[in-house]
């Protein structure tokens, strides 16, 4: 019964939730993406039944839950740029918070059964140690990490109270794009590193901007936990599995289990593209932790989940090659 229910992907015209649309479509599965197209675009869905509209939207959602017999949601749709959460915080609240809760709200009268949760490192804060396991202390530095933070405690509440079940995939830093140069990371004004540092190497910018270079780490920049889009979209396919198979629910990190500094990541970037990149170094930003990476022992034994992409050359390229088609391509106006 469940696996002829449809599925429910909320955000799936953007990044990431595009790229769980699409290998969720290439295994047959039944999809409505309900998305505002504020920040996601109509050609990055690639299966299933685009709906133009908000979660915020109470009468509409009902709608869809009941019409298409949803039986699992991934929550994908929020605002996610940190600096802009700390300059308008109620923006972020009210997406991220307010109309989470109006989804789950809607989940629960509907007996939707499995709920998949878009989450974040950000949740974290400044971790007190390089390698971050899902028991460490949840003290958001910014409001995006607060708003998901919450998000995160009123799905859990929910569970404790109702039949539902739930994943929550806390992401640490996903890059790259499809590797069949289908559908990419096309956010418009990114403040990802390998998204800005591939618009540089392309001329859509002029420079890539290193925000500290005397940090305690190996060469004095900041090293994060890079995965790749693509298998970060697998996580939530195994994800979908475990909860429709009785697994219980769970908090996950999401991440590869090590780390690259940005020099690092410039060196790739220099490396695949041929040539160097202009780079400016300037002063530490506030609230940036000197290492963040996954620890990701807990995915690994809660599901059937092993990373393909785990090489920063392929995800640079993927990235690399995604901006060459914007430039030919654009998305969106």
């Amino acid at each position: 019964m469940q696996a002829h229910q449809g599925v429910l992907v909320t955000g799936g015209a953007g990044y990431i939730g595009s790229h769980v649309v699409k290998q969720l479509g290439e295994r047959g599965e039944r999809i409505v993406v309900l998305d505002n197209l504020s920040t996601g675009f109509r050609q990055a869905v690639l299966y299933g039944e685009l709906i133009e509209g908000d979660t915020g939207d109470t009468e509409l959602v009902r709608r869809i839950l009941k019409d298409y017999q949803i039986g699992a949601i991934l929550h994908f749709a929020a605002h996610t740029i940190v600096p802009e959460s700390v300059a308008d915080p109620l923006k972020y609240y009210g997406n991220n918070t307010c109309k989470t809760r109006n989804l789950l709200q809607c989940a629960a009268e509907a007996g939707v059964a499995h709920f998949i949760f878009s989450s974040t490192a950000a949740t974290y804060g400044i971790p007190d140690t390089a390698v971050c396991a899902e028991t460490a202390p949840t003290a958001p530095i910014n409001p995006y990490g607060g708003s998901k933070l919450m998000s995160e405690t009123m799905l859990r509440d929910l569970s404790a109270a109702t039949p539902l079940k739930h994943v929550i995939l806390r992401y640490f830093n996903v890059a790259g794009s499809d590797p069949e140069g289908r559908i990419g990371q096309s956010t418009r004004n990114a403040t990802l590193l390998i998204k800005v540092a591939a618009e540089v190497a392309v001329g859509k910018r002029d420079k890539l901007r290193v925000f500290g270079t005397d940090y305690p780490t190996p060469d004095g920049t900041g090293v994060r936990d890079y995965i790749h889009v693509s298998d970060l979209a697998d996580a939530h396919i195994r994800a979908l599995d475990h909860l429709r198979g009785g697994g219980a629910s769970a908090t996950l990190n999401c991440g590869y289990g090590h780390g690259y500094s940005v020099r690092e990541v410039i060196d790739a970037v220099n490396r695949v593209h041929g040539s160097p990149i202009a780079v400016e170094e300037q002063p530490r930003r506030a609230g940036d932790p000197p290492q963040l990476v996954a620890a990701v022992n807990k995915i690994h034994a809660t599901f059937a989940w092993r990373p393909r992409y785990d090489d920063l050359d392929f995800i640079v390229k993927t990235s690399l090659d995604w901006e060459k088609k914007l430039l030919t391509q654009p998305w969106g106006e």
